[in-house]
């Protein structure tokens, strides 16, 4: 049963590389993630329950959050059904660390955008067809 708890609770736990970094949560298409940003290297874990049992269309949800709130091109996403780390290339500019939103060439539209008395707020919730 410790065991157990232990588990669960390591499941919306960081990477040790983005420990210290708060998170900005984004929804696309139906998946959660809390994404961090750290030098030329970001993070997307999945929060939500979701069927998942290959990585599908969750690559292309993750690489989307991780441009929205870097305002980098992500060239490559690599991990897990849960854990994502995406490589950004910022075209020879420092990523965007405010953690709001920005313009990219994804077509998606922004639905709301809300606070959370949890921390990790602002949370912005999307509308997309990720391709």
């Amino acid at each position: 049963m410790l065991l157990s708890l232990i588990w669960l609770g390591a499941c919306g736990t960081p990477g040790p590389y983005f420990r210290d970094i708060p998170a900005t949560r984004v929804t696309v298409a139906g998946s959660v993630f809390d994404v961090r940003v750290r030098g030329d290297i970001a993070e997307a874990l999945r929060i939500n329950p979701q069927y998942a049992p290959r990585l599908g269309p969750l690559p292309m949800r993750a690489r989307f959050a991780m441009a929205q709130i870097s305002g980098c091109d992500v060239v490559r996403v690599l991990g897990d059904q849960a854990q994502m780390t995406g490589e950004l290339s910022c075209g020879g500019r420092a990523p965007d660390w405010s953690g709001l939103p920005v313009r990219t060439s994804y077509s998606c539209v922004q639905l709301s955008t809300w606070l959370d008395d949890e921390p990790g707020g602002p949370y912005y919730d999307y509308d997309c067809d990720p391709y």
